[in-house]
């Protein structure tokens, strides 16, 4: 259950702007794009708070990928390791596992840090027709 809010921060009070319709559309589209309310993004954008940062989908995608080649990794981290405690021939060399777990970990910090994104509505072809890069 949802714990109550003190008086001084319950949201009584309601704010009125006019607009057109195509600047309705924007705002609309800017909160979808931020993963808000119209109302949530406009109190932010009001008191100049900040505005959470949205990943495209190719950012999620690598993330995800990211993600299920590090599960890959510790995986064959693990079977090392028990090999090594067993007296056996480990499956992998545990120093190369360890590099390859530290760049993963700085992909990941440098995907994080990317300001400029491509977005949704960017459109990237994979049947071959795409330009190519000169």
């Amino acid at each position: 259950m949802r714990p109550k809010l003190s008086k001084n921060l319950l949201r009584t009070k309601t704010l009125e702007a006019r607009v057109n319709a195509i600047e309705h559309e924007m705002i609309k589209l800017k909160a979808q794009d931020a993963g808000l309310s119209i109302a949530e993004l406009t109190r932010r954008s009001v008191l100049l708070k900040p505005l959470p940062k949205r990943l495209s989908k190719i950012t999620l995608a690598t993330y995800r990928e990211l993600v299920r080649i590090g599960s890959n990794i510790n995986q064959l981290t693990r079977a090392t390791n028990t090999a090594i405690k067993m007296g056996l021939r480990p499956p992998a060399d545990p120093e190369q596992l360890e590099q390859l777990r530290n760049l993963l970990q700085q992909i990941g910090r440098e995907l994080s840090q990317i300001e400029t994104e491509i977005t949704d509505d960017d459109d990237i072809e994979s049947d071959g027709d795409s330009e190519d890069w000169e």
